[in-house]
């Protein structure tokens, strides 16, 4: 578990702000069941590693003023232009009860299927689980190498972790293989179910009724 150091604000102004992002740190606010919001700052770098290290749903000690908290980050906020991390949410968590948490799903192998011409689909690219903070994996592995043409890998299928349960229905399809044809039919009506209605189209077919 990953130790970070963070340091209280105690000026919330728009200055201030400013001046702790330019010293390379990220502002933060620390909240929870039972817990008074508390708003924070610390190195931006430091969080970014421990995240990239250890993944989005990593347990991070934070440490302000000398207490220490167990936290997971709730939401990051950055600036799109600047590629920049502006804001980050840490939630307080209780190490002995499950919390529902979305875990990235992790194709593994190259499907039969898609040796034979066909093309992978994968619906669901991040599953929800209940587990324990400390029994939260980075990364969920689906072995998809047997997957044949024209067949479906679902929740039902997958086999949880002992200290893990799912939060789907067990029907719901995780990957699956497509004929060449089909995959095109199914990529062509989600381009037309996309496409923006035009308001002035619209109105002319209203005046011709």
């Amino acid at each position: 578990m990953a130790t970070i150091k963070a340091k209280k604000r105690l000026e919330l102004n728009r200055s201030s702000n400013r001046k702790i992002r330019q010293e390379g740190n990220v502002l933060g606010v620390i909240y929870g069941k039972n817990t008074d919001s508390q708003p924070v700052y610390l190195d931006s770098i430091a969080l970014l590693k421990t995240l990239r290290d250890e993944g989005k749903n990593t347990i991070i000690t934070l440490e302000v003023d000398g207490k220490k908290q167990s936290v997971m980050v709730y939401e990051l906020q950055t600036d799109p232009i600047k590629d920049e991390l502006l804001h980050a949410d840490f939630h307080v968590v209780d190490m002995g009860a499950e919390i529902d948490v979305d875990v990235p799903v992790s194709l593994q192998g190259e499907a039969q299927g898609v040796k034979d011409g066909g093309v992978l689909q994968q619906p669901l690219y991040e599953l929800s689980i209940k587990a324990k903070p400390k029994s939260i994996p980075q990364t969920i592995e689906v072995d998809i190498s047997a997957l044949e043409m024209n067949e479906v890998i679902t929740i039902g299928e997958l086999k949880a972790a002992a200290d893990y349960t799912f939060n789907h229905d067990s029907d719901e399809v995780v990957a699956s293989i497509l004929p060449p044809q089909a995959a095109e039919e199914l990529e062509e009506s989600e381009d037309e179910a996309a496409e923006p209605e035009v308001i002035g189209e619209k109105e002319e077919e209203n005046k011709e009724e």
